[in-house]
């Protein structure tokens, strides 16, 4: 069985957790974690997240911190999820350049900012539930 390593940023900036608005026209919306498959040509993990996390939002970030591991068994390939915590340094929306943004079916791509705390992160319909119910332990330890 193939096994497919994606690597996912939780990224605080100025107090605040970014995210990715999902949805579609007619689709429900959603939260998600900038990031994405790690592809042969990253050196590692850390290069793939950073690579990522530009395209994506065009932010570079600071050192970051693996804190989750899921592992997600599918029909084709197993589905190995790596999600870090790391700090923006800067972002300009204007240095997106992923293939995803040419895409006209890609629906709401938008980062937001949340409040870093429970009650905040518990309003949102954060995919994976996993994350969700990590962050609801730690979101306001890491503000700290």
């Amino acid at each position: 069985m193939k096994v497919r390593h994606n690597v996912r940023a939780v990224l605080l900036d100025g107090g605040q957790l970014v995210f990715l608005r999902r949805g579609w026209p007619g689709g429900a919306l959603y939260y998600t974690t900038v990031g994405g498959g790690v592809e042969a040509e990253d050196a590692d993990f850390e290069a793939a997240l950073r690579r990522e996390v530009m395209e994506e939002i065009g932010a570079t970030i600071g050192p970051a911190t693996e804190f989750l591991t899921l592992t997600e068994p599918g029909e084709k390939a197993t589905v190995v999820q790596h999600f870090f915590r790391a700090e923006v340094l800067d972002m300009d929306p204007g240095h997106r350049s992923g293939p995803e943004l040419d895409d006209p079916d890609i629906g709401d791509f938008s980062p937001v900012r949340v409040a870093l705390d429970a009650s905040a992160v518990r309003a949102l319909e954060l995919h994976p539930p996993e994350l969700a119910n990590c962050l609801w332990e730690h979101a306001e330890n890491w503000g700290a």
